[in-house]
């Protein structure tokens, strides 16, 4: 699966049997990936978060994988500070919703906007994708502020079993493509 590169980080796909590995034993990011990544926060080990929602879909049909979850690999330290995952493959009208964690002590320095570009940029030029969605508590004005500033239009809420109530943005993949990838 393609590297998603940014200014600052590494976007590295999480391959289905590493994923379904990470999730079922907590394995840690080196001897997943081969790679040389620090993972000092426990990224997706401690709180697996969107683990136990993928992992499901990708062991019922291992090709959605390639939407699935993300190392966000921060290229100057190798170390992994978060994660990102659309919430499954494009719907029938097209729709991706993307969902991504930065951790604490990267927070509020322009990572999760990085992840956000990165992932979107990638997924706009795949077929079948037309819709871009973003889901939010409507407290989190960190986040409404974030998606606000990419042009998003609010489009109503939702109830999220888990999350509780959540605003819902949404960009076609026409427009994001104007606005940032055919610039």
């Amino acid at each position: 699966m393609q590297l998603i590169r940014t200014n600052r980080l590494d976007l590295h796909h999480i391959g289905a049997d590493d994923l379904i590995n990470l999730f079922e034993t907590r394995d840690d990011a080196q001897a997943l990936l081969g790679e040389p990544f620090k993972n000092p926060l426990r990224v997706l080990i401690d709180f697996q978060g969107p683990l136990a929602w993928r992992v499901p879909q990708v062991k019922a049909d291992p090709s959605v994988n390639k939407w699935f979850v993300r190392w966000a690999v921060l290229r100057s330290t190798q170390e992994i500070i978060g994660s990102s995952s659309f919430h499954a493959a494009p719907d029938e009208n097209g729709m991706i919703e993307i969902g991504l964690g930065v951790e604490t002590p990267f927070q509020r320095q322009g990572f999760g906007r990085e992840i956000l570009q990165g992932m979107w940029g990638w997924v706009v030029t795949e077929p079948g994708v037309k819709v871009l969605r973003y889901t939010v508590s409507p407290t989190n004005t960190a986040s409404i502020a974030l998606v606000n500033s990419f042009g998003f239009d609010y489009v109503g809420e939702q109830q999220d079993e888990e999350d509780g109530p959540e605003s819902i943005y949404e960009m076609s993949a026409d427009d994001y493509r104007k606005k940032f990838v055919n610039r």
